[in-house]
C-alpha cells in the first residue's frame, strides 16, 4: 500500500531523511519511532505529499506521489501533531468543508459528520467557532476530518497529543479497526508503550536512517535485549 524507495530529503546542508527504503502492507499498522530530529515527521510529510523529496520515490497504492499526487491524496488522510483548523468556522462547518474538498455527496458527509461528532462527544460543540476550542477539541475535529472520506491510508503524527484518556482509547480502537479492515496506518509517536501496544511492525529511525525494523519481538531479538521497547530504543539510538 505504501512503498518508499531510496527516499532522501535535504534542507540546505541538513540531511533529514537518508536513503530510506520501506514497504508498508495493506492492513498493516506501522509505527515509526526515533529521537527528536530523527526524520520522522519529514518522512510522514513526504509520504503524504506535503514535501517533495530531494531524491527517491514514494508510492501510495501504486501511485507515484511525484507524478500522480492527486490520485494518491484522494485515498490518504494526514493528521499532523499540531491541529490546523480555520478558527472562524464551527467544527461542523469545518467537516462539511472537508467533505466538499473531497467532492463527497452532501447528504453522506453531513450524516458522517454527525456520526463522528457524536463518536468523539463533540455534538454539543459542533456549532461553536473553533477559536473557542481547546487543543484537544481541535485535535478531535482534525481526526474526524481525516476519517470523513474513509481513507485507505492514514498517516498520523503524534495522534494522542492533547487528548483525554477516553479519547486516546477511542483513537487507538479506531486506528486498530482501520487496519483490521484491510487499510493502512502509518504512525509516528514518542510514546513507546503506545507503539508497542498497537503496532504490527515498528521502524526505528535515527539521523535519517532506518536502523531497525520488525515486530517488537524481532527488534528485541536483533538488539539482543529483553524487557521494554524503551530499553531497546535507548540501546539502539545510543550505539548508532
Amino acid at each position: 500500500m505504501v512503498r518508499i524507495e531510496q527516499l532522501t530529503k535535504r534542507f540546505g546542508n541538513t540531511l533529514a531523511v537518508d536513503n530510506l527504503n520501506l514497504t508498508i502492507s495493506k492492513g498493516e499498522f506501522f509505527t515509526i519511532i526515533g529521537p527528536n530530529g530523527a526524520g520522522k515527521t519529514t518522512t510522514l510529510k513526504l509520504v503524504a505529499g506535503l514535501l517533495r523529496p530531494t531524491a527517491g520515490t514514494v508510492y501510495v497504492n501504486g501511485y507515484d506521489m511525484a507524478v500522480k499526487a492527486m490520485d494518491a491524496k484522494k485515498i490518504i488522510s494526514f493528521i499532523p501533531d499540531v491541529p490546523y483548523v480555520y478558527d472562524k468556522l464551527t467544527g461542523r462547518e469545518f467537516l462539511w468543508f472537508i467533505g466538499e474538498l473531497y467532492k463527497m455527496d452532501k447528504n453522506y458527509y453531513e450524516e458522517k459528520t454527525e456520526h463522528l461528532l457524536d463518536l468523539f462527544h463533540m455534538e454539543n460543540y459542533g456549532n461553536q467557532l473553533m477559536e473557542s476550542y481547546s487543543h484537544g477539541m481541535k485535535q478531535k475535529v482534525v481526526i474526524c476530518s481525516a476519517l470523513l472520506h474513509d481513507p485507505k491510508v492514514i498517516v498520523i503524527d503524534e495522534p494522542m497529543v492533547g487528548l483525554d484518556p477516553r479519547s486516546i482509547r477511542l483513537v487507538k480502537d479506531i486506528l486498530r479497526k482501520h487496519a483490521n479492515e484491510g487499510k493502512t496506518v502509518f504512525m509516528s509517536t514518542h510514546t513507546l508503550n503506545l507503539a508497542e501496544e498497537v503496532s504490527d511492525r515498528i521502524g526505528i529511525i535515527h539521523k535519517g536512517k532506518l536502523i531497525s525494523l520488525g515486530t517488537v519481538d524481532e527488534i528485541k531479538k536483533a538488539a539482543e535485549k529483553t524487557g521494554k521497547l524503551e530499553d531497546v530504543f535507548l540501546k539502539l539510538t545510543a550505539e548508532t
